[in-house]
């Protein structure tokens, strides 16, 4: 049986996540099912930790039906992370349920006695964990990239490590003097996958790993402070130092949905105060605010755009109905069907900003792709006065990328450094490999000797609805940025004012 310590740390950070998550602003299906996980482990370890404590049927059964929880909803959570795409099925979660529901009604019988049933039902849940981990590495090889592979990914590299440091459980068993590290694990994994799915936008793994040791120096800060404060009333040596350290990890982890649960009790009660605790989620609130400017900012550009074609139409609508000169009636109605036709392409780049097709990935020749574009931008002669010159390199490897997709950002590119050049110049394009054979980045150049940028454009220039065109939308390196992201790779600019800009993509 492990340490009575661990069983509690476990539970402890089990219950804490679950309260995080159930009392955010907004829960999806994915937040409520990992939250119910969490708790039936909370059930199964704190029973498990008082039936060390109080040896009573009760905790037993406390124990069993927590863990008889655990299969149906690691398999509903597990689908809906991998967005219902792998063999993690409806079925699969109601046979779950149903033989949770069969072995739950047998701990009530006779046979709740023998000493098999606590084997059955440890292999079960064994067996759902593997199960579901498979599923986790059957999507991260069906997903060729983007970042809810990464994302998987991440989950399945920590299951792996966390099941490597839950060895030393066997160890201890076997007579091998180790320490107890199994239920520590899982809480380590449960607080690295709540990361994980509370953030759309998956913060690097270096992020993590700092948040992480953060989170380790506050601990270990603590734990000292503890025996400084101790040690001025009595005798330290009486604390063992991993009991005090585990009760530091339980206190760190546990402090901000507790905060939270009080900060709401009383902002009911005293709700004419204006704020009456200090904010516990920095990252969430940061977010909130940056999403918010962003959308404030992406409206008035989206209101900009459609306020000068309609004020152009309504202008010459007006002008017809009270003009008599029948020979302007042609210009103003063309000055009308092409704002309409503004309008039209406005709010359809918008669209296909806020809602971008599904990925068809397959094997690309990105030098092919290029080829394409540049003949495209002859044959519609628009590079008139522009020379074009392309490198590329012969031996640079297929990439798993949308085809269409990817030409639209080449094209897209293309399109504004000509535009940048309305006296003429050269637009270049350049493919080069990055990498040992190992990890092989394919990194696409397009330069021109247009204009050039300034530092505060360059700041800029990927964001909805900013252009320096006159008649730009301002929406297409934002929808090119937005691709390149969607399929795992980086999209960079470098530019000089007078002497022209470089786009770098890397994929």
């Amino acid at each position: 049986m492990n340490g009575g310590m661990e069983q509690f740390a476990l539970a402890a950070i089990s219950l804490s996540i679950a309260l995080a998550l159930v009392i955010r602003k907004r829960k999806s299906k994915l937040i409520i099912a990992y939250a119910f996980l969490c708790f039936a482990l909370f059930v199964a370890r704190a029973s498990a930790f008082f039936s060390t404590i109080v040896h009573s049927s009760f905790w037993d059964y406390g124990e069993f039906i927590g863990l008889l929880f655990v299969p149906p909803l690691l398999v509903s959570f597990g689908r809906y992370l991998l967005h219902r795409t792998t063999f993690l099925s409806r079925h699969v979660i109601t046979f779950l349920g149903l033989l949770s529901l069969v072995i739950l009604i047998v701990l009530f019988t006779p046979l709740a006695a023998e000493s098999f049933m606590a084997t059955i039902i440890i292999l079960y849940v064994g067996a759902s964990i593997v199960f579901t981990y498979a599923a986790f590495v059957y999507y991260v090889r069906i997903t060729t990239s983007g970042v809810e592979r990464t994302r998987i990914l991440y989950v399945v590299i920590a299951c792996a490590a966390a099941a490597v440091l839950s060895l030393s459980d066997l160890l201890h068993h076997s007579g091998v003097p180790s320490p107890f590290l199994a239920d520590i694990a899982v809480a380590l994994l449960l607080y690295f996958v709540m990361i994980v799915i509370s953030y759309p936008e998956l913060p690097e793994l270096y992020e993590m790993l700092l948040k992480a040791v953060i989170i380790f120096c506050i601990i270990v800060f603590t734990t000292i402070v503890f025996y400084l404060i101790i040690g001025f009333f009595g005798d330290v040596t009486v604390l063992p130092f991993t009991s005090v350290i585990f009760a530091s990890f339980i206190i760190v982890i546990f402090i901000d949905p507790v905060k939270i649960i009080l900060q709401r009790i009383f902002s009911h009660f005293f709700f004419d105060k204006k704020e009456i605790s200090v904010s516990l989620y920095p990252i969430d609130e940061k977010i909130e605010r940056e999403k918010m400017h962003f959308l404030e900012e992406m409206a008035t550009g989206f209101a900009h755009e459609i306020r000068n074609p309609l004020g152009s139409i309504k202008g010459a609508a007006q002008y017809l109905k009270s003009s008599n000169a029948p020979e302007n009636r042609e210009k103003l109605l063309s000055v009308i069907i092409d704002e309409v036709d503004r309008l039209n392409r406005v709010v359809s780049q918008f669209l296909n900003y806020a809602r971008p097709s599904s990925l068809s990935v397959a094997e690309e020749d990105v030098n092919r792709i290029i080829d394409k574009v540049i003949t495209l931008l002859k044959t519609e002669q628009v590079s008139g006065g522009v020379s074009i010159t392309k490198t590329l390199d012969p031996d640079i490897p297929p990439l798993n990328i949308d085809g269409e997709q990817f030409m639209q950002v080449i094209l897209n590119i293309a399109l504004n450094a000509v535009e940048a050049m309305p006296e003429g110049g050269v637009l270049s394009f350049t493919t080069q490999c990055l990498g040992d054979d190992g990890a092989k980045t394919v990194a696409v150049s397009i330069a021109d000797t247009g204009r050039g940028m300034e530092p505060e454009e360059i700041r800029q220039i990927f964001k909805p609805f900013y252009t320096g065109k006159k008649k730009g939308t301002g929406l297409g390196l934002s929808i090119s940025e937005k691709i390149v992201k969607r399929h795992g790779g980086v999209i960079d600019v470098a530019s000089t004012p007078g002497a022209g800009t470089v786009f770098s993509i890397k994929i």
